[in-house]
């Protein structure tokens, strides 16, 4: 389907919506398309700005949206599941790795120095990219 924005030689404008570019020409050179307000046979298109939306666009934002949602349920799981443990997550990952505290799931801050330690290390932990990341509570003591 397209839209036109018409115009008659009376001067009077109204859209009308056509199957196709083929269907508005075919109809207008068989006299077919009249104004509704004056019935006059004489319309010409009045100049208009298209708005073209491609399915490429609709769908970047879908995919955006989800991935939106899919980041806010993560950040809410990691709030409610997770112990925060501020700037000593590095110590406290390796503490649990060495058995030396209970495993359980942290998160927290550390410098690429320390993430680059506790890999080499074999302790598992993975950086968050920051649209993950909840929202950081007050500093613990």
């Amino acid at each position: 389907m397209i839209k036109y924005d018409l115009k008659c030689d009376n001067g009077d404008e109204f859209e009308a919506w056509f199957g196709s570019i083929a269907d508005y020409d075919k109809q207008a050179d068989a006299g077919l398309v009249e104004c509704p307000h004056c019935g006059s046979k004489h319309v010409t298109k009045a100049p208009m700005a298209p708005a073209v939306r491609t399915s490429r666009k609709q769908e970047a934002r879908k995919d955006r949206a989800v991935a939106m949602a899919m980041a806010a349920k993560v950040r809410e799981h990691i709030k409610d599941n997770f112990d925060y443990v501020g700037d000593k997550f590095a110590d406290e990952a390796r503490k649990m790795h060495e058995g030396e505290s209970e495993e359980r799931a942290i998160w927290g801050e550390a410098t690429p120095e320390e993430v680059r330690a506790l890999e080499e290390d074999g302790v598992p932990a993975s950086p968050l990219p920051p649209e993950l990341a909840p929202v950081q509570p007050k500093k613990l003591n």
